[in-house]
């Protein structure tokens, strides 16, 4: 039974909209009932991926509101809440339940509610003497979006500036690291599953994986803890293996151009929430849901985009050939001429050409769709060079190199500031020495474009940082700059992404060969300085690296703090699919980002520190 967290995640919710009643065989409640559904803006999001308007109708919801809006009173109707358990949250709960808007309440919490908003709420309810309104309470373990059966975002936004900041004081990053904790509990609550944790050595991704391993153990103590249908330790060779990343591990896969049609269409077209607006043949914008329910998406998102193309008329010529076998079915012959034994013969071919027209059209609005996207995509590969930046940032990445007229012919062509600046800094990454003469070549080329440089500057910033620390050997911390040491103490050891050992002739992404490796759990110098925890095991020293539980794994969870994208799914689920048997890979992260939202909090770090000329702000 492989590990479905989109199934999971939609079961918790259909459960939350039937007021939390256990479902029968069929997968309904025994009695319907019709209620009004009040969530946040964090819980709509979570929803909005997973459950469209008209199935709510299903789960007998017939109205559904923002918490922070103004709404009338509902007499005599329950109303399940589903919110983030925030201050204003229960604040608005309470003169909800307090006026009252509604017959009972059923508070839903996306993540646990922490001991005292539950009492503000339990003395506001209670002050306005309505606590018997308030059904029940649950911590429902949700906070977090999935978006395909193997992808999840903690939406958690400016996370790579958060973490890098060289101003944010040891108590705030100690906030955003238990977020990120807190995060992934629900995603591991909401799977049932307590994997064994792998992460390499250093930075936020350590602190993380050693946090979440402290909860839960925490939280296996308690008897009738969320993971207990897992509890027994015979089945612990099936247990899945979770593989924690900080996006300075591979800095590249978030800035670099890729051809891939998914990543195409999250990166240029703006892909929010499986949801894209995008200008309509007439002019006027359409709106297109990319998911699950879309065959075409499903079947060709991996796809290189000239092979998308073909495949989308090799789908309107199979269209427009049944198109035909279905009025060739039907017409030809006057009714008049037909004697009783055709009419019967002709009845039933109408019956079926009838049968088959729903079919049809649904094929038919799929590609329109897709012919729509793709046309736009095209445009914007065409004005912008896209292919050829996704191409030559590639061979830099395997070459580490790239010829100097090239490069700057590049950065004085086609392309907008973005591109420009991505290729500067996948230029900057994949070289492990650059000519000064160079360096400031490439500047004057992006100044003259009127580029922001502050990320520009960063980067090599960080590079030079790196650099020092592994010449010093990182052996004494004190020599490291202050705002390094808000990196806790990190090496940034794949900042240059392009070094040889990291990407491989076959271009499979550092991340990617890792995760490999880890799931092989054969010796490999790749993985050696890996630290493994356990949160079933005995504690023994911390992130020691036990010979138990070492693999091989079937399945595996993979997290990316401070921003992932399509590009690094991709490279996963190709891994994962190419495995013989193959192997199933989770992929998530804090929030998913194009390479220009990405660039965007490096130019922010850039700027904190100083650094770089700004000319306005990059434009899009």
């Amino acid at each position: 039974m492989t590990l479905n967290l989109r199934q999971k995640q939609i079961g918790c919710i259909i459960r939350m909209l039937n007021l939390n009643q256990p479902l029968n065989a069929s997968g309904n409640v025994d009695e319907e009932v019709y209620k009004i559904l009040v969530y946040d803006r964090f819980c709509q999001d979570i929803l909005s991926p997973l459950i469209h308007v008209k199935e709510l109708r299903k789960y007998g919801v017939t109205l559904y509101f923002l918490v922070d809006k103004e709404r009338k009173p509902v007499p005599d109707v329950p109303a399940v809440y589903f919110v983030q358990p925030s201050p204003s949250n229960i604040q608005r709960i309470i003169a909800d339940v307090s006026a009252p808007l509604y017959e009972n309440f059923h508070l839903n919490f996306s993540s646990s509610i922490p001991r005292p908003l539950l009492e503000d709420l339990a003395s506001g309810a209670l002050k306005s003497d309505s606590i018997n309104r308030v059904s029940k309470v649950y911590d429902q373990y949700l906070e977090f979006v999935t978006l395909e059966d193997n992808l999840f975002s903690l939406a958690q936004k400016s996370c790579y500036v958060q973490l890098n900041d060289p101003s944010a004081g040891d108590r705030e990053i100690e906030g955003f690291i238990e977020k990120i904790v807190s995060g992934l509990f629900c995603v591991l609550a909401t799977l049932a599953v307590v994997p064994i944790i792998r992460c390499p050595r250093g930075g936020p991704a350590e602190v993380v994986a050693s946090e979440l391993d402290s909860r839960l153990r925490d939280h296996l103590i308690s008897k009738n803890n969320l993971f207990s249908e897992g509890g027994n330790l015979g089945s612990s060779f099936q247990r899945p293996i979770l593989c924690i990343f900080d996006r300075n591990f591979e800095l590249s896969v978030g800035i670099q151009h890729d051809f891939l049609y998914r990543p195409l269409v999250h990166d240029v077209l703006g892909l929010k929430l499986n949801r894209l607006t995008v200008p309509g043949e007439k002019g006027g914008p359409r709106s297109y849901e990319l998911d699950y329910s879309d065959p075409f998406w499903v079947a060709n998102g991996s796809l290189e985009f000239p092979e998308v193309a073909v495949e989308i008329e090799n789908q309107l010529n199979k269209y427009k050939k049944d198109v035909d076998e279905v009025n060739k079915r039907t017409g030809g012959k006057d009714p008049a001429d037909f004697d009783g034994q055709d009419l019967i013969g002709n009845t039933k071919h109408l019956m079926s050409a009838v049968n088959s027209l729903p079919e049809l059209t649904e094929r038919k609005q799929v590609i329109d769709k897709h012919t729509n996207i793709a046309t736009v995509l095209l445009g914007e590969i065409k004005q912008r060079s896209l292919d050829s930046y996704a191409k030559k940032e590639n061979d830099m990445l395997m070459r580490g190199s790239i010829d100097r007229n090239e490069l700057l012919s590049v950065l004085r062509g086609h392309g907008s500031k973005v591109d420009k600046l991505r290729f500067a800094l996948i230029y900057l990454l994949s070289a492990e020495t650059i000519p000064q003469s160079e360096l400031e070549a490439v500047e004057a080329a992006l100044r003259e474009s009127e580029v922001d440089t502050c990320a520009f500057q960063y980067v090599k910033k960080m590079k030079s940082l790196n650099a020092s620390l592994a010449s010093a050997n990182s052996a004494s911390k004190n020599n490291i700059v202050d705002w390094a040491e808000k990196l806790y103490g990190q090496s940034i050891s794949a900042v240059t992404a392009g070094v040889k050992n990291l990407l491989s002739g076959d271009r499979q992404l550092a991340v990617t060969r890792t995760v490999e490796a880890l799931m092989e759990g054969k010796p490999n110098p790749d993985i050696e300085s890996c630290l493994l925890f356990d949160p079933r095991a005995p504690k023994s020293g911390s992130g020691t690296s036990s010979n138990h539980l070492k693999g091989p794994f079937k399945e595996a969870i993979v997290f990316m703090i401070g921003g992932g994208n399509y590009l690094e799914f991709e490279s996963l689920q190709e891994f994962a699919r190419l495995q013989q048997p193959a192997k199933h890979v989770i992929y998530g992260t804090t929030e998913v980002l194009t390479g220009a939202e990405f660039v965007d909090q490096l130019t922010l770090l850039g700027q904190k520190m100083g650094l770089g000329s700004s000319p306005g702000a990059p434009s899009h």
